[in-house]
């Protein structure tokens, strides 16, 4: 089995330019990188959960994830300027391709009752994102050695002008997005 990359150049490139009549091979949607974010609104009270956050996602990315910090003080929600309120990871390249495949045909495949990916996640620029409710269907976070399950979200960044090609693009690729059933019980 080749890898996702080596599937993107041999196969997907030159569907998408038949597809779409690219006349330009500079045109032809790609993914630019695959950002990951973890929230910890709970941070607030307790701190060390951004550090146990953060390594999980760094073992789930293969990437030193960065703990991001709040930019403004909201009253309300007891946070202050500067304090931890998450973790991030962005992905490019063959690291990039890597978390694709895995999260594709590894970690999707573990979630319970799943019947695809909702396609309504588009941004009106051919950029997806979703959320993962449990990042424990990723195999390098072990169940025992975790204190809380945790969500996390996924952003897909393409250079792709519309949904249209991006959701193409992905499908390619082997994103399970759930079909659309034109019924009128909606």
């Amino acid at each position: 089995m080749g890898t996702m990359k080596e599937l993107y150049e041999s196969e997907c490139k030159p569907q998408l330019q038949e597809k779409f009549g690219y006349s330009n091979k500079h045109e032809i949607p790609k993914i630019e990188k695959i950002v990951l974010n973890m929230g910890l609104g709970e941070a607030v009270q307790n701190p060390k959960i951004v550090e146990k956050a953060a390594n999980e996602l760094t073992l789930i990315a293969g990437q030193k994830a960065v703990v991001t910090r709040a930019r403004k003080s909201i009253a309300t929600f007891k946070l202050r300027e500067g304090m931890p309120i998450g973790a991030r990871v962005t992905l490019r390249r063959e690291k990039m391709y890597d978390f694709l495949s895995k999260l594709i045909n590894i970690a999707l495949p573990r979630v319970r009752d799943f019947r695809g990916i909702s396609p309504k996640g588009f941004d009106g620029n051919g950029n997806f994102s979703m959320g993962i409710q449990e990042h424990i269907i990723f195999p390098e976070v072990d169940y025992d050695k975790i204190d809380k399950i945790r969500g996390l979200n996924i952003s897909f960044v393409t250079d792709a002008k519309t949904d249209e090609e991006g959701r193409t693009l992905l499908k390619m690729l082997g994103m399970p997005f759930k079909e659309h059933k034109k019924s009128t019980d909606q």
